[in-house]
């Protein structure tokens, strides 16, 4: 009498191990009556607050909205190739919509024209994708969501002009040579330090957007460069690692330092004293607003091709002196 309880178990597990992966499968089908739309959103990396805080705003829209949500990114940001690896499988998923924060400007433009192809439409957040490539690709994007980088670069250098009364050394860290992003800020950060004849940048070195490569870095920059007043990084990441140079020099507040994005540790580091300023994006809102956008996409609504996010300078004062 023991024996048949037991191929009864057998039974019903066989069963389920055959229907189970059926009904995942079906599940999968973004064409299946009834299936959520699937939106894709591919950032440059997942180790950086910003793009975290980026991912929180894209689920609270998804969340509310029934939407599918796909959120992947290659381990640091220099790995555009890993990046355009992930568009290619999602592409292969069929995705309804993909919303990218490119790691190459252009080098992603092939990756877009593939899903343009798959009739899958691309919205690009937070970093440009080169409109001459992508043209002479003949690609398209629906819409760009994002800050005005450029105008962000040049709010930094009069900040650190002002402090510095428009006189003084300073120092740059850059981010990945040739992305767009980064270029965009030192290219704003430029433009407002040469209407300062005074000011002078005596160094202006890549770190990748990366805080351990900023310490060094800044290390180096120190020793070369002993009597700089000010820097400027083109990332809060990148700023925090400047200001551990810079406390293990022992020049902590005899530096002015200022980063961009204003994360929450950042902002906490304004508050100790330890940076200057940064320049204030919404990361959480551009998330939020790349699936919405997506929502309407896919509901035959016109959706904007410019999508501006506003962007502020953050100082002790801004953020009052409470903890």
């Amino acid at each position: 009498m023991t024996a048949r309880p037991r191929r009864i178990t057998l039974a019903r597990l066989t069963l389920v191990a055959l229907v189970a992966p059926l009904m995942l499968a079906g599940c999968r089908r973004g064409g299946d009556a009834g299936a959520k739309p699937t939106v894709a959103f591919v950032m440059k990396t997942m180790n950086n607050p910003f793009f975290i805080e980026m991912e929180r705003g894209a689920k609270a829209a998804a969340d509310s909205l029934g939407v599918e949500l796909i959120v992947q990114a290659p381990e640091r940001e220099i790995d555009v190739e890993q990046q355009m690896q992930i568009v290619e499988n999602l592409i292969q998923r069929k995705v309804s919509v993909l919303a990218i924060v490119p790691n190459g400007s252009r080098e992603i433009v092939p990756a877009i024209v593939k899903a343009n192809q798959a009739g899958i439409p691309v919205l690009a957040v937070d970093t440009r994708i080169d409109s001459a490539t992508l043209a002479a690709a003949r690609g398209t994007v629906v819409s760009f969501i994002g800050s005005d980088n450029v105008d962000g670069g040049r709010i930094a250098g009069e900040y650190l002009a002002q402090r510095l009364g428009g006189t003084g050394r300073v120092a740059v860290l850059e981010g990945v040579a040739g992305h767009e992003t980064a270029d965009s800020r030192l290219r704003g950060f430029r433009e407002a330090v040469a209407k300062h004849p005074g000011l002078t940048i005596v160094s202006s070195q890549p770190a990748n957007m990366e805080r351990d490569l900023a310490f060094n870095v800044m290390q180096n920059i120190l020793q070369a460069h002993p009597d700089i007043q000010g820097v400027f990084a083109c990332n809060d990441v990148m700023a925090l690692g400047a200001a551990e140079a810079i406390a293990a020099a022992h020049r902590t507040g005899k530096i002015v330092v200022v980063g961009f994005d204003a994360q929450d540790d950042a902002r906490q580091a304004i508050r100790d004293g330890k940076l200057d300023a940064s320049i204030a994006q919404s990361p959480y809102q551009m998330g939020r607003q790349a699936v919405e956008s997506a929502w309407r996409i896919l509901k035959k609504e016109t959706v904007p091709a410019e999508q501006p996010v506003r962007i502020a300078l953050v100082t002790k004062d801004s953020l009052g002196r409470s903890p």
